[in-house]
């Protein structure tokens, strides 16, 4: 049976969910492109085969012949978008965050804990690429010995926007750190500290960030949207017994005039799109089979990324440290 797919939103992501759809899964059509801007729904539509494109995201998800949707929207209609999909009881892939506020989290939770089954997956990707699998295993085998510390950077080559802030950087950037660190360790955090240095210009400075899990680990993070030099992303678990790290991606190494090079990616795309493939193929098992992926994230995991942000401005704004206090984990998600 095909899977009959709407994508939400024509912008950047919205285009690449349309072309792993059109080109990297069997067995899913891509049904409808919707976004409120027709030109960009129907270019989008007509570039990858789409059947029909449109402007109302709620009357897409309403559709007798859209089995299953992807929300690539700006970020404030991820939660009442992913409660309209809950509703009419289809399967989201809901890109991250499910909402930068943890009420509104926890509202996507109570309903889906309503409907009896899980409707949506998160697209926290990072849990599908290659090195967070190999770094999640090598201590799961034992071969670390216990996790001690991680070490993660996430640099940008410049902000997206004039008015970026810190505070931006912690709830737009970190989050995919927030959730591939609790992946990976199998730990809630328990306290954050945030700093910033001064740039000797008025762009936004990086932001670091000391996390303590409840396990006794700690966790560092740097998001440095004014990188300049590329976008990258690296980092290191430190185990008791020995480390693990991640590498630059780099297919190809440049020598040439006493020196050698190699490349950095523009930004995020090229970087991850073989986790993307992997994830929206755990997504169309999950639709086919009712099945939710071993390693997808879910309305929990939103929710925690929300819960921990919202800790991290609190500390960049105080200076001080800053205990995460969660809600209780639902049983749903146990």
């Amino acid at each position: 049976m095909t899977v009959r797919i709407a994508v939400i939103g024509a912008g950047l992501m919205g285009a690449d969910h349309a072309k792993i759809i059109a080109e990297d899964l069997p067995g899913a059509q891509l049904q409808i492109v919707c976004d409120m801007n027709v030109t960009r729904a129907q270019g989008l539509a007509d570039r990858y085969g789409a059947v029909d494109f449109a402007i109302d995201p709620d009357s897409v998800i309403a559709r007798d012949d859209v089995d299953a949707v992807i929300l690539a929207s700006p970020d404030f209609t991820h939660a009442p978008l992913s409660l309209a999909c809950i509703k009419a009881g289809k399967r989201v892939l809901c890109e991250k965050p499910l909402s930068q506020l943890p009420g509104e989290c926890l509202a996507v939770i109570a309903a889906e804990e309503a409907s009896g089954a899980k409707h949506v997956m998160l697209g926290f990707m990072r849990r599908y690429d290659q090195s967070y699998i190999e770094m999640k295993q090598a201590l799961d085998g034992g071969t670390l010995g216990r996790a001690l510390m991680m070490h993660n950077f996430h640099r940008n080559v410049e902000t997206p926007a004039a008015d970026f802030t810190g505070a931006m950087a912690i709830t737009n950037s970190a989050p995919h750190e927030f959730d591939v660190v609790r992946h990976v360790l199998g730990t809630e955090y328990a306290s954050i500290t945030a700093f910033q240095p001064k740039r000797s210009d008025a762009l936004v400075a990086p932001v670091v960030m000391v996390l303590e899990t409840t396990d006794g680990q700690l966790v560092t993070i740097e998001i440095n949207n004014n990188a300049a030099y590329g976008y990258d992303v690296r980092g290191e678990l430190v185990g008791e017994a020995g480390t693990i790290a991640i590498n630059n991606v780099a297919y190809t190494r440049t020598d040439m005039k006493l020196s050698s090079s190699t490349r950095y990616e523009s930004d995020w795309r090229g970087r991850y799109h073989a986790a993307y493939v992997r994830q929206n193929r755990d997504f169309l098992a999950y639709v086919e089979t009712g099945k939710f992926p071993d390693i997808a994230s879910d309305c929990w995991d939103g929710y925690c990324a929300a819960i921990v942000a919202q800790a991290g401005i609190e500390a960049l704004v105080s200076g001080t440290r800053t205990q995460v206090v969660m809600a209780p984990k639902p049983e749903f998600y146990a």
